[in-house]
């Protein structure tokens, strides 16, 4: 038996949305506050003996943000199950009365737990008749979090996930429709207390890896402690009398020790000549503090650990991070065994974030090899090696929709030649593209080193802070990765940028020509017809899809960053790939003609000789602030953004006044008014048409004109 899927409507960080899990090793990953906590924690309330009472104390706090009001709303976990074993005790489990075993077996089941109010204030809402806003307002305005009740449900037919199935059931607030019936036979018959899912499963959870010397010192998580009550269960107290009579005499002789009764005698003696007879104690002795009992006994052992090759072990404390957590997370491993060895009907591991402090190559090697037969594992992480050997097949990946969060399925609706592609590219460098909130992927190593950094240069905003992975295909095998960007699967922008290579030099055959000149426009010739034939397959591959876009270089990206207008950047590269005074003159020469069939020839020269990847190096030495952004990489960006934040326009437009106000004393007075004005377009005073105006004034000729036509 296993989770097939989890579907949590109102639920914290999330307003609607399914995961989907397989038998195995699956993961979720995701940026910061996208939920994957939450998930575990759903996962846990209707599965962990430990959440039981949690489950029946939900709070305002655990209804979804994206909720104008929470009042009147229900919050709805629903795990749905497959593979049910044909025993007669699993399927009594999920019968839960509604159905006679004799109906034949069951192979997929549900249990749900539902929050909602309590039948009181359903019956209210119920006799509102629809469009009485004003009833239903006063009604949902009374309702405090007492008013709510925690049921758990099986056998439920409803889609949970239809907006409309819940309109249905609870209501459409926002029209003042309320259904008038109170119970709904789809959302599942009551599950009986005494045939609770958590008390036949087993469940082990092992949270998130930030302080595990303190969890060593605690004796209620103590995974060692834990591990031992484990393997002994209850601890035999009769096997073990002789240890415990053993540690009686011995705390007995440490006590009858003459050093130390002399100077038990010698405190007796200070405190009276100090406070006198009427106020000493009646009685002071110096015991040894040896466990006497034999629950103490097990919680004074410790574990004790090397490192190193020179034989020393050291206590937890004495481990590096890495070391602690590492040992931390095989003791819950091991206690996870433990447990499938009670015979439980399914068994269940959740791991939050495991990676932290822990080396990258332990962090592959572990996740590789955890999987167990008898078994599902779910895994929150962060990691791109973890995520790197997780198969795509079996990843939810959350990502953020404004106010709520959204669990998308990579493998969604792909075939299984599309998946081999796509996990052969997912390497440690690339699976980066899963966790970004958009992605610009690129064909090679100039785009991968130069994008970023004219982004940063241009805006004074690094991709990351925009949220956006540049990823370097190395190839155009765009297909390969973008088809993961779609409506069934991950919703997020990807934005394709690749070179079109027209030709801009005369490719004509010429006995003449060199031999290298020869291979050179029969390299053009061949680029040109392989780019137009990329840009149908591109166009074709992208048409209905909203969340990918291509950009094209209309000659190679060198070429274009140098038509820009970014000539000078180019120029200062010369010395540094030529020794020869004539080359060099004739190279800057070129580079400054304005003619693209020099300066782009030129540009070609002198990456092929350095190398793609290290003349773009030399390159982002010597771009700055006055870098042109060619269009369709500015195009690309903003693309993949999105639209821009006020806050975010007003640092841009900030960043570019700040260059000028450095080199130009002259300006500093029109500067201070347009300041002002960025200062009312920050309060929603005025639009971004009167800023646009206002910056033309300001910061005449500047780059961000370009940035600032494009947004909305």
């Amino acid at each position: 038996m296993h989770i097939s899927k989890l579907t949590l409507v109102n639920y914290r960080n999330f307003q609607n949305t399914s995961l989907a899990f397989q038998r195995g090793v699956n993961t979720i990953i995701g940026e910061n506050g996208a939920g994957k906590s939450n998930i575990l924690r759903a996962i846990r309330l209707l599965l962990d003996d430990n959440m039981v009472r949690a489950a029946y104390r939900l709070e305002e706090s655990d209804f979804s943000r994206a909720l104008d009001l929470w009042k009147g709303h229900w919050i709805i976990i629903s795990m749905e199950f497959e593979d049910l074993s044909p025993d007669e005790s699993v399927q009594a489990l999920f019968l839960h009365g509604a159905a006679g075993i004799e109906d034949g077996p069951i192979s997929k089941a549900t249990y749900n737990l539902i929050f909602r109010p309590k039948k009181e204030i359903r019956l209210k809402l119920a006799a509102l008749g629809d469009f009485a806003c004003t009833e239903l307002n006063a009604i949902r305005n009374d309702i405090a979090i007492d008013d709510y009740e925690t049921i758990f449900t099986g056998r439920s037919s409803a889609d949970f996930a239809d907006p409309e199935t819940y309109k249905r059931i609870v209501g459409d607030f926002n029209n003042c429709i309320i259904p008038r019936e109170i119970e709904f036979p789809e959302i599942g018959s009551k599950v009986p207390g005494f045939l609770s899912v958590t008390k036949e499963v087993s469940l082990t959870f092992i949270q998130a890896l930030r302080d595990v010397v303190a969890e060593f010192h605690n004796n209620r998580t103590n995974p060692l402690f834990t591990l031992l009550k484990s393997k002994s269960g209850d601890i035999d107290e009769a096997a073990l009398v002789p240890i415990v009579d053993k540690v009686r005499d011995l705390n007995g002789d440490i006590e009858a020790l003459e050093d130390v009764q002399s100077v038990r005698k010698h405190i007796r003696q200070t405190i009276k000549e100090t406070a006198g007879e009427t106020y000493s104690p009646t009685s002071l002795s110096i015991r040894s503090a040896l466990p006497e009992e034999a629950e103490e006994l097990f919680q004074s052992l410790r574990l004790f650990v090397g490192e190193s090759d020179d034989g020393y072990e050291g206590t937890i404390n004495e481990l590096s991070l890495g070391g602690a957590n590492l040992i931390y997370l095989t003791l819950k491993l091991l206690e996870f065994r433990y447990q499938r060895e009670k015979m439980a009907i399914a068994n269940f591991l959740l791991i939050e974030e495991p990676e932290a402090h822990i080396h990258t190559h332990i962090q592959k090697t572990l996740f590789e090899r955890i999987s167990y037969n008898d078994a599902q594992v779910i895994y929150t992480t962060h990691s791109t090696q973890i995520s790197e050997v997780s198969n795509v097949t079996k990843v939810n990946i959350l990502g953020r929709r404004g106010s709520f969060c959204e669990a998308y399925q990579p493998a969604a609706g792909l075939d299984p030649a599309q998946l081999t592609s796509i996990q052969r590219y997912l390497d440690a460098v690339r699976s980066n593209l899963l966790f970004a909130k958009s992605v610009i992927l690129v064909e090679g190593d100039a785009e991968e080193i130069l994008v970023p950094l004219l982004v940063k240069r241009i805006l004074g905003l690094s991709v990351d802070e925009l949220g956006i992975s540049v990823i370097n295909i190395r190839s155009t095998g765009f297909m390969n990765v973008a088809v993961l960007f779609h409506d069934i699967r991950i919703r997020k922008r990807c934005a394709i940028v690749t070179d079109l290579d027209e030709i801009f030099f005369d490719t004509t055959p010429d006995p003449s020509d060199s031999d290298a000149l020869a291979s050179r426009k029969r390299k053009a010739v061949g680029s040109q017809a392989a780019g137009a034939t990329r840009r149908t397959k591109l166009d074709a591959f992208i048409t209905g899809n909203a969340w990918v876009r291509n950009f094209y270089a209309t000659h190679t990206f060198e070429v274009d960053l140098v038509s820009a207008g970014n000539h000078d950047a180019f120029v200062n590269c010369v010395t540094k790939v030529y020794t020869s005074a004539a080359t060099i003159a004739q190279a800057t020469t070129e580079l400054r003609s304005g003619n693209i069939w020099q300066s782009g020839y030129r540009t070609l020269t002198m990456a092929e000789k350095e190398g793609k990847g290290w003349f773009a190096i030399l390159l982002a030495q010597a771009l700055d602030h006055q870098a042109v952004m060619p269009e369709y990489i500015r195009e690309a960006v903003m693309f993949a953004h999105g639209p821009l934040s006020r806050p975010l326009i007003m640092r841009i437009v900030r960043y570019r006044m700040s260059h000028v106000w450095e080199k130009d004393e002259a300006a500093r007075p029109r500067l201070k008014d347009f300041n002002s004005m960025v200062d009312l377009f920050g309060r929603s005073e005025i639009d971004l048409a009167t800023l646009r105006v206002a910056a033309e004034l300001a910061l005449p000729g500047d780059v961000v004109h370009a940035f600032l036509a494009e947004m909305t």
